[in-house]
Parts: C-alpha cells; sequence; structure tokens
C-alpha cells in the first residue's frame, strides 16, 4: 500500500512538472518570438533613420545649392541641370545613390539622373503628399531594376537656400543592401544573445519548477507519514492500524487464512510519568515501541493507538503459532532497562483475538480484543485469549453498548435504592443507588442486562458520571425534606484508572453542594486487584476530598491484607454468599465474625449483604456488625418509597416494615453499577 501511494504521489508530481514545463516552454516561446519581431522592427527603423540621414545630406549639400534660385514649375536652366547632373553623378559614382528625380509640387519630374521623367512614386500616393507638404517619407522597397534586392526610397522637400522655402519634392533612392547586410549581423547576433537568454530562463524556469515539485512531494509524503504515523515512536497511528487490518483481514478472508488481532496495554505507566517525569514516560514508550517491532516479523504491523496502548496485527498465523510469538514478545517487553538512573521492568496486558474465529470486522475484533486485554489487566493473566463469555460477553454486546449510549443521552435509565439499616437502632444509616434501564422496548431491564457489556468498554465511564449526577441529586431531595441519608455509589475499575476522576469526583459535589463525606464510593474487590498503583491513587485521592470508599463484595475477589493497610478504606461489606444461612452455618458465622474483628480493627465499618431473615440479623448484632442490607428490610425502590416506608412504619422493632412489592426478576442480588 505505501509503495502504491509513494508510486502515486511520483507519477502526479511528474506530471505536475512536465505540465509546468510545458507552460514554461510556451510562455518563453512566446516572449522570444515577441522579442525577435521588436528588435527585427527596430532594426528596419534603423535603416530607414540612416537612409532619411543621408537624403537629408544630399538635399542640402548636392541638391539645395545646385538649385538655389530656381524655379522648378518653368524647368532648370541648362547650369542648374549641369550643377545638379555633376552632384549626381558623382554621388551615383561613388554608390551613394541608386537615382534621383526632383519635382514639382505638381509631380511633374524636372530632373532625373538618367534623363527619364516616367515612373517612380505616383503624384496622388500619400508618400508624395507628405513631402510635398513639407514632411519626410521612408520607405524600404524592391528595386525595380534588379529582380532581387532592396532600396531605400526617401521623399523629402527640397529647401531653397535663399528663401529657407520648398521649391519641390527630391525623390532619391539610396541603396539599402549595405544597411541590410549590416542589419542581419546586428540581428544575427541579437538573436544569438536572445537565445542564449531565454534557454537559461527556461532552463532556470525547469529548475524552479522540478524544486518546487520534489518540494510539494516531499511536503505531501510527510503530510501523509504525519497524518498515519505517531510522532512520537514513528509507529503507524490507530488511523493507519486500523486500515492494515481491515485490508489484512480482507485478504485473509479471500486467501482462507488465519490471523490475529492483539491490543498491549501497558501496566502502571502513570507511575513512571508521575515519578520520573513525562520526559522519561516518553523515552519508555518508544523502548516499548522498539522492541515489540523487533519481537514481531517483517510483515506484521506494530503500531501505536494512543497513549499506553499498542496493536499488532499478525497475519497467517494459527493460534499456537500467535501465542508463542506473543509470549516472545511479552520475554522481550519484560528485560530490564533503566530510565534515568531507575531499573524498570516493563509489564503488559495483551488482548488477542483470532480471525475469522472471533469474528470477520475489524469492529468485532477490536472490542473483543480489548476485552481480553481488560480481563488481562485484571490479574488473571499478561496474555489472554478471547474465549468468549468468559473473557468478554456475547457477541450483542456490541449493541447493547451502542443502545446503551442512546439511552444515556435519552435519559431512560432510573435509580432505585436500597436501604444500609444500623443494627443498633434499626434507623437507615444509607441509601445504595441501584441503577435500572427503562428500555423502549424490553421495559424495565436489570442491571445484569447491561453493566458487563458496559464494563467492557468507555461506556461504564458516562454510565457511571450520570448514576452520580442523578444520585446527588435525589439525595438533595431527601434530603430537603429532613433526611441528611449518605449515598452509595457503585464505580469500576475502569472508572478508577481514568485519570482525573477524583476530580470528577469533586467538581459534581461542588455542583451539587454535597458534603463529600455524604458519599460512599463502592468498589469490588477485583477493582483494586487490577492496576493495583493506579487503583490505590485514585482511592487516596478520594479519601483526600473526605469521599468514603467501600470495599464491596469482601472475600470472593483478590484483595490482599497489605492492600486493606495501605488503601484508605472506611467500609467493608460482606458478600452475600458468607450471609446466606449465617445463622445455621458454623463456617460462615466463623468467616463473617473473622471479617468483622479484622475491619474493626483496620477501623472500617462492616456491613452484611444479602439479610434475608430475622435470626441472621439478630445474629450480626450479636456479632458486632455495624449495619445490614437485603430484603428483610427493603428490596430495591425510587427513594420516596423509602421516605414513606421508614418515615411511617406499621408497627415496631427491626422485622415490622414489610417489603415492598416489586418483581423478583429485577432485583437480582449482587447486581449494581
Amino acid at each position: 500500500m505505501r509503495r502504491r501511494s509513494t508510486g502515486r504521489r511520483g507519477a502526479t508530481g511528474s506530471r505536475l512538472f512536465l505540465a509546468y514545463a510545458a507552460a514554461s516552454l510556451v510562455l518563453v516561446v512566446l516572449l522570444g518570438a515577441m522579442l525577435v519581431r521588436s528588435y527585427r522592427e527596430d532594426a528596419e527603423r534603423q535603416g530607414r533613420n540612416q537612409g532619411r540621414a543621408q537624403a537629408a545630406v544630399i538635399e542640402e549639400m548636392a541638391v539645395a545649392p545646385a538649385l538655389d534660385g530656381a524655379e522648378l514649375s518653368a524647368g532648370l536652366t541648362a547650369t542648374q541641370r549641369e550643377r545638379l547632373q555633376g552632384a549626381t553623378d558623382l554621388a551615383i559614382f561613388h554608390g551613394s545613390v541608386v537615382r534621383m528625380r526632383v519635382r514639382s509640387f505638381t509631380g511633374q519630374v524636372v530632373f532625373s539622373d538618367d534623363g527619364s521623367t516616367a515612373g517612380g512614386i505616383l503624384v496622388s500616393s500619400p508618400a508624395f503628399r507628405t513631402a510635398a507638404t513639407g514632411g519626410t517619407d521612408v520607405a524600404v522597397v524592391a528595386d525595380g531594376q534588379r529582380s532581387v534586392g532592396k532600396i531605400i526610397r526617401v521623399l523629402q522637400p527640397v529647401i531653397a537656400g535663399a528663401s529657407g522655402q520648398a521649391i519641390g519634392v527630391l525623390e532619391v533612392y539610396l541603396p539599402y543592401d549595405a544597411i541590410d547586410a549590416q542589419l542581419q549581423h546586428q540581428m544575427t547576433a541579437t538573436y544569438w544573445r536572445l537565445g542564449i537568454t531565454l534557454a537559461a530562463l527556461y532552463l532556470m524556469l525547469a529548475l524552479i519548477a522540478w524544486s518546487t515539485t520534489r518540494s510539494l512531494r516531499r511536503h505531501a509524503a510527510r503530510q501523509e507519514h504525519e497524518a498515519l504515523h505517531d510522532g512520537l515512536t514513528g509507529l503507524p497511528n490507530r488511523a493507519a492500524f486500523r486500515a492494515r487490518a481491515k485490508s489484512t483481514i480482507d485478504a485473509a478472508a479471500d486467501a482462507g487464512l488465519e490471523g490475529a488481532i492483539v491490543l498491549v496495554d501497558l501496566n502502571r505507566f502513570k507511575e513512571v510519568n508521575d515519578t520520573l517525569g513525562h520526559h522519561a514516560g516518553d523515552e519508555l514508550l518508544k523502548l516499548v515501541g522498539s522492541r515489540l517491532t523487533q519481537a514481531m516479523r517483517p510483515g506484521d504491523t506494530v503500531a501505536r493507538l494512543g497513549g499506553d496502548e499498542f496493536g499488532l496485527v499478525i497475519p497467517e498465523l494459527s493460534e499456537p503459532a500467535v501465542l508463542d510469538l506473543i509470549e516472545a514478545a511479552r520475554r522481550e517487553l519484560v528485560r530490564e532497562t533503566v530510565l534515568d538512573g531507575v531499573p524498570l521492568s516493563i509489564e503488559a496486558s495483551f488482548g488477542v483475538a483470532l480471525y475469522p474465529r472471533h469474528g470477520a470486522e475489524i469492529e468485532e475484533l477490536l472490542q473483543r480484543a480489548d476485552a481480553a486485554m481488560y480481563q488481562g489487566k485484571r490479574g488473571a493473566a499478561d496474555i489472554v485469549l478471547y474465549a468468549g463469555d468468559s473473557v468478554a460477553g456475547p457477541t450483542h454486546w456490541l449493541t447493547v453498548q451502542a443502545e446503551l449510549r442512546h439511552a444515556i443521552e435519552r435519559d431512560e435509565l432510573v435509580l432505585h435504592y436500597q436501604p444500609k439499616v444500623r443494627l443498633s437502632d434499626d434507623e437507615i444509616d444509607g441509601l445504595e443507588a441501584l441503577v435500572r434501564w427503562q428500555h423502549p422496548q424490553r421495559g424495565l431491564l436489570p442491571p445484569s442486562e447491561f453493566l458487563p457489556a458496559a464494563e467492557q468498554s468507555g461506556v461504564i465511564e458516562l454510565l457511571t458520571g450520570w448514576v452520580l449526577r442523578r444520585a446527588l441529586a435525589d439525595q438533595a431531595g431527601w434530603t430537603a425534606l429532613g433526611q441528611p441519608w449518605p449515598v452509595a455509589v457503585n464505580v469500576s475499575a475502569r472508572n478508577l484508572e481514568t485519570p482525573g476522576f477524583a476530580k470528577v469526583v469533586a467538581e459534581l459535589l461542588a455542583e451539587h453542594g454535597t458534603p463529600p463525606g455524604r458519599l460512599l464510593l463502592e468498589v469490588t474487590e477485583t477493582a483494586l486487584a487490577g492496576d493495583a498503583g493506579t487503583v490505590e491513587r485514585a482511592v487516596v485521592e478520594l479519601a483526600g476530598l473526605g469521599v468514603g470508599v467501600a470495599v464491596d463484595d469482601f472475600g470472593i475477589g483478590y484483595t490482599s491484607m497489605s492492600q486493606l493497610r495501605s488503601v484508605p478504606v472506611s467500609e467493608i461489606k460482606i458478600d452475600r454468599l458468607f450471609v446466606t444461612d449465617l445463622d445455621r452455618d458454623p463456617q460462615n458465622q466463623a468467616i463473617v465474625r473473622s471479617v468483622i474483628e479484622l475491619a474493626h480493627g483496620l477501623g472500617c465499618r462492616v456491613t452484611a449483604e444479602g439479610v434475608e431473615t430475622a435470626q441472621v440479623s439478630d445474629w450480626l448484632a450479636r456479632t458486632g456488625c455495624d449495619a445490614a442490607q437485603g430484603y428483610l428490610y427493603s428490596r430495591p425502590v425510587v427513594w420516596p418509597h423509602l421516605l414513606d416506608l421508614f418515615l411511617n412504619p406499621r408497627g415496631t422493632g427491626r422485622h415490622a416494615r414489610p417489603d415492598p412489592v416489586e418483581p423478583e426478576h429485577l432485583t437480582t442480588g449482587g447486581t449494581r453499577a
């Protein structure tokens, strides 16, 4: 593709140069023709001027003295004729005059060097009238007495010396051959000079055209290269990657070949930028690009897609060979390097989608490679091959993600709230926001229908932003009615890994006038186990704002004790897996009792999820659990319903409130946003 593009640019540049050269040649030829014509006219004018000057000398020095006192209308005397003939013969002998006549104003020939009285200029001609009225007419004419050659004919008045008045017209013919030869010699020299000058001008124009065309080609090539390549690493950029991936996939489909699309994301790259500075981060990106290129085959494509994300197109390889090649690239990548004196080991997550097994369209393959890479960043493995639902969910997720974007724009989402109840006094300790989708065709959808798809794409950031805004607005509503309950919102790992997430939360709090201590963000253990450094920094920033952070679904994820010690967590929520049948299961009792003691030892509150019976609630209260949440108290409902339920209870005691009625399929346990 690049060679074809270069060939097209070269052909276009050659055509442009030839067109410019041809146009310049036409202009130079036209300029030369105009100059030649001008020079020729100047030469002929110069010849006529010489003839005029020579005739004036003859008239003044020979003819006028010989005719002094003559009256031409009456003819010439013998003396006058003799003097005039002598002067004429001498001039003709020396070759300075060819023929000469003297005419009266009526046109009568009163003197002719050869004695003839006929021929010559017509009396009625403009030339004779010009001379008869005091002017001079000069013309180069053919010599009537010779078959070839030209002569200069001059008609001018004869001025009497005594009176200074014109007495007749002198018609003199002068030789032109010598003048013509001299003019031809001058013109020949002029033509040479003009030709050399014009040739030099054309060569200069051609050189300018060639230089300009080459500069334009280079500029166009540079512009095309910059449009398709990353400025930092020199690798193909996202646009070039997609184009090459599409052409490779299409060619493979025609030939029945296999291959892979791979997305690579560096782990903890932000730490390098924050610790060593952006210069070190740029050097690291260039090093990663270089190492990936060295590890790949000559026909493979390595591209930088943006930030710390790279893409690979690996054609004509089946699954085992693809994974072997990527493993070799991973080993090359993790070799220790030194940046600014600091030894670093580069780690990355590779998401692999094979074609045609995992899809035949570039969008589908990129989505599945992205889902596999995201699974790798969650800590499962560095290299993850897309494996259907276990990694990325069903194919219709692409549709769900697109529809969900529109649903957010059209405000089709709704929030239901489930209360957390203090076990010490049965009062609401806060509300957890749970998102539902009021789908225009499918009705009210639970989170399980759309959250997994959202979490595998950037839609989760839009969704979380919508939930935060609506939850804070709802909280302002119930606070205005005298119930300052805190609100809890679930956030995903992608939210915590997004640069500036804490700043976004701070801006939303300020926008709604909500004290930071009245917002609790719930994070799953799996999210904490992802890009640990990035997540920990985000949690620290949130805690610095005064926002509480809870570890959700505790006990089923990957949280380490060191993380609980280093991350400023304010609450631990015990997963329902350990709460169900807690009053009858000794093993679960031992686990829950240990978690409560651990959390209190770390200064954290404890909330038990999935409480559905009074017996479990009583056991938790006796064991020291701070709060509980579950169907025993309320299913997720809109917040005005909770306001009415808990402010106007029917009966007394912990279990006096009846459950609000809500369809079971809308309240799937443990599914949140």
